[in-house]
Formats: C-alpha cells, sequence, structure tokens
C-alpha cells in the first residue's frame, strides 16, 4: 500500500495503460521522464531552471526538508539543482549527477515532435531521450524510493541536476566545483557517459567510462594582399590553406594506451571475432604493434580509443567571386588523450602544416581531466550486477571521445564513473541528433541496474538490494 500511495503522490502524470501494466516505481520514474522531455531546455529558447524547479517541486512533496535542497546558477535560465539525503556519514557521499540542458531540435528535421513524449515500437522518443533525461529522470526516481523507503545509509547520496553541459561554458557542473564545492563534494560520481553497448539486438558489453578525451578548437588561418582573378598568382590564400589541410588529413596521432585503453581493448577482444579480435588482444599486449594499429584504426571508435584526433570542421575563404582571396580559413576540432596540453598539440600542429604563413590558434580553452582509477569496489559492484542482469556479458572501461561533466570532478581530485546499465545500439546512436530515442525495456533494465547500484554503494550492508 506504501508504495502504491508513493506512485500515486509522485506520478500526477501517469495515464491508466501505465497504471495497468507497469509496477510503480515504472510508473514513477515515467512520470519524471515524460514531464523532463516535455520542457524545453535547448540553450536558444529553453530554461534548465523550470526543469530544476519541476524536480525540487516533486522532492518536497516526497518530504525533502528545504535545507537539503538547493536552486542556484550565475544566470537566470541556467539553473542547477543539487540535493542531498542524509546517511549516517561513516564513509563519503555518493553523488549522482546528470544534465538537464539538451542540444538544439529542429522539429522540421524530426519526424515526432521532439518535445513531445512519445512510446512508439518499444522506444521512447524525445530531445534528450537518451543525452540526458533518461538518467536525470533514473536518479530523481531514486532519491524520491531512498526516502519514502526509509532505506538505511552509510553515506549521504546527492543528486546534482545540472545547466550548461551541452553548451560548453562553465555555468553548470564547473561553476558547481568552483563556487559551492561543498555541495557537491564526495568520493564517488555516478555520470553519463558509460552504459551497455549492443550490435543487432546483441549485448556485447556494459561500458564504465573512466576517462575521456579532452575537447577544443584550432582555427588555421592565412592572409593574403589578394587582388584581381584575372591575374591569378602562384600565392594564393585558398590554395596554401588547402595544401596544409591535406598534410594533416594524411598525418596520425601516435599510439598511445593507458590502464584504461588497455583493459579496453584486452576485454573487448572476447566480445569481437576474426581478425579484429586478434588485433585487440595484440594491441593490448603490445601497443608498438604498428600492423594490429593500422587495421584497428580503420574503425573509427576503435580509433578514437588509441590517438588524439583533429579534423576540419569548417571552411572559410575569400570576399568575392573575382577576386583573390585576402582569406583563408579553417576550423579544426580536436580531442585530445589525458595527459597532453593544448600547447603540445598546437606545437603539432604547426609542425603538420609546416607554412610560416598560417597561423595555428587555440580558439576555445578545453578542459583538461586526468583518468579515474579503476577503484576495485566501484568495478566490483557493476561486474556483479551485470553478471545477476545480464549473464555473460562482460565489463568493460572505457575512454570516451566526447567530453562530459566528469573531467570536471577528475579535475578537482573527485573520483567520476560513467556507469549506468542502459544498453544502446553501438550502430544507432542518435543522441545530439533526429528522432532521439531510448529503449524502453533498456531505460527499466538501466532504472533497476542503478537502484541496485547506489543501495548497495551507499547503503549498510544489511540494507542494500540484493541482485
Amino acid at each position: 500500500m506504501r508504495s502504491f500511495l508513493m506512485a500515486m503522490v509522485l506520478s500526477s502524470m501517469v495515464s491508466p495503460v501505465w497504471a495497468e501494466e507497469r509496477p510503480a516505481q515504472q510508473q514513477a520514474v515515467l512520470a519524471i521522464y515524460k514531464e523532463l522531455l516535455e520542457l524545453d531546455t535547448t540553450h536558444s529558447t529553453g530554461s534548465t531552471t523550470v526543469a530544476a524547479k519541476v524536480i525540487a517541486k516533486r522532492l518536497h512533496a516526497a518530504g525533502y526538508p528545504a535545507k537539503d535542497i538547493a536552486l542556484l546558477g550565475a544566470k537566470p535560465k541556467l539553473g542547477n539543482l543539487v540535493a542531498r539525503l542524509h546517511g549516517q556519514g561513516t564513509q563519503r557521499p555518493l553523488l549522482l549527477l546528470a544534465h538537464l540542458d539538451v542540444v538544439e531540435a529542429k522539429a522540421s528535421d524530426w519526424t515526432v515532435d521532439p518535445f513531445k513524449w512519445l512510446e512508439k515500437d518499444g522506444y521512447f522518443y524525445g530531445r534528450g531521450a537518451s543525452d540526458d533525461k533518461a538518467m536525470a529522470a533514473i536518479f530523481v526516481e531514486i532519491m524520491l524510493r531512498l526516502k519514502q523507503s526509509g532505506t538505511k545509509l552509510d553515506r549521504d547520496v546527492i543528486l546534482a541536476l545540472t545547466a550548461d553541459e551541452e553548451g560548453g561554458s562553465d555555468d553548470g557542473a564547473q561553476w558547481l566545483l568552483k563556487n559551492h564545492r561543498e555541495l557537491v563534494d564526495a568520493e564517488v560520481v555516478l555520470n553519463e557517459g558509460g552504459g551497455g553497448r549492443a550490435r543487432h539486438g546483441k549485448y556485447m558489453f556494459n561500458a564504465v567510462q573512466a576517462s575521456e578525451k579532452s575537447y577544443t578548437n584550432f582555427v588555421l588561418e592565412v592572409k593574403n594582399k589578394g587582388g584581381h582573378s584575372s591575374l591569378p598568382t602562384n600565392d594564393n590564400a585558398i590554395y596554401r590553406l588547402a595544401n596544409a589541410l591535406g598534410r594533416l588529413e594524411r598525418f596520425a596521432f601516435p599510439v598511445e594506451l593507458s590502464d584504461v585503453t588497455r583493459t579496453y581493448f584486452e576485454r573487448a577482444a572476447q566480445t569481437e571475432t576474426g581478425q579484429t579480435a586478434v588485433d585487440m588482444a595484440a594491441l593490448a599486449k603490445n601497443p608498438n604493434d604498428a600492423k594490429a594499429a593500422e587495421r584497428l584504426s580503420q574503425t573509427p571508435a576503435y580509433n578514437a580509443q588509441m590517438k588524439t584526433t583533429c579534423v576540419a570542421t569548417r571552411l572559410e575563404a575569400g570576399h568575392a567571386d573575382n577576386a583573390l582571396p585576402q582569406m583563408a580559413r579553417a576550423n579544426i576540432n580536436c580531442r585530445v588523450l589525458p595527459g597532453h596540453s593544448m600547447d603540445e598539440v598546437r606545437q603539432t600542429l604547426t609542425g603538420v602544416v609546416a607554412d610560416a604563413q598560417i597561423s595555428v590558434m587555440e580558439t576555445e580553452p578545453a578542459s583538461v581531466g586526468p583518468n579515474s582509477p579503476l577503484q576495485p569496489a566501484v568495478m566490483a559492484l557493476t561486474e556483479q550486477l551485470t553478471r545477476a542482469m545480464w549473464p555473460g556479458v562482460p565489463v568493460i572501461p572505457i575512454m570516451s571521445s566526447g567530453a562530459s561533466d566528469s573531467r570536471y570532478f577528475r579535475s578537482a581530485g573527485i573520483a567520476a564513473y560513467g556507469i549506468s546499465g542502459i544498453f544502446g545500439d553501438m550502430d544507432d546512436v542518435r543522441a545530439h541528433g533526429r528522432d532521439e530515442r531510448m529503449g524502453v525495456k533498456q531505460f527499466f533494465d538501466g532504472q533497476e541496474f542503478l537502484w541496485r547500484f547506489v543501495t548497495a554503494f551507499a547503503g549498510s550492508p544489511t540494507s542494500a538490494s540484493k541482485p
């Protein structure tokens, strides 16, 4: 009766179909998920502050006192929420981190309304369905259930729902750490970036993201006096830049493996077949195996695990159809392996360009973060729960080629891991793209996995849920 009443209180938007067909905790999380997906939290027209207030209201209704809920931010539309459930304090807190903001979604590009929750053909659709409102909704439901159930905790559990992860500035997690570290200081952070990988319906592995590349942009620019196009010269800004880009196209940064990526290739080899499996095992044993590295580098996902990458993404040149170009410019987007400075990358690009007339300028300072150590307690629990829920599926640590808010916590000396238990198709990634979606079964499995993880990691041994 208690769980039923809790679901009724927390799930004001639950439809009769949900109530008939789904357990109370699934009703509760769906109500939160639907509400978040239908809120516009883009940077151009939306507000994370509105979403944060909606979640704060739910927490208040579940019994969280005002002193344990903070709504704060540097800008009116970029609000963050931090809430704390107090444990006995015998261990340092566990932080549940998810971002509320989403990338832009042009309705005319989608086959469904990006800001209208939809369940269709075994999927939930909507902007943020996978990145990152699924984890946000699940974490909120966990906080509500922990409060209502009275689960005994050895440590505090903190919820942080942040702004500006997609915006790339410092009004979200970075701002909280800089201005209110006491609210989000923890021993371990659970965040996006990991999760299960599937291919053609087969579950390949459950990933633990313990590392990520740094993101930055450089501009290559060449200027020229120009002139009339009827009098071309040998010194053409566009040709000069094009030649430099050709050299960059043919250049590859060296292979470099960390403890995380070495373990990734070692374990991923057991999930692959044929030459790929052989090459992964060989590279894990010997990162200097050039032939194995060359073959693996033909797959972009594997290449990104081995190397820093810099790629041309935008071009701009000339000022008139009948004039020689006075300027040519290219944006170079770089994803940099941990442990390397942006100055190192700039110097490398300068050497590759090999043209004193082309300037190389960093236009977006990167946030460089170290790896998180593969803590035995975190890895063992993830492996235990994975075996229980998906027998035979291995747990593999990974490095993200993209960036997440985990890097700010790692830079602050706080171990952060991308762990979710939410599986997605490796060959159909729709985050940031058209018709973003989340598998219905995978969403609920992730909810169960994260509930078990949180209660086991934060709860007393006698009170933690058993898989």
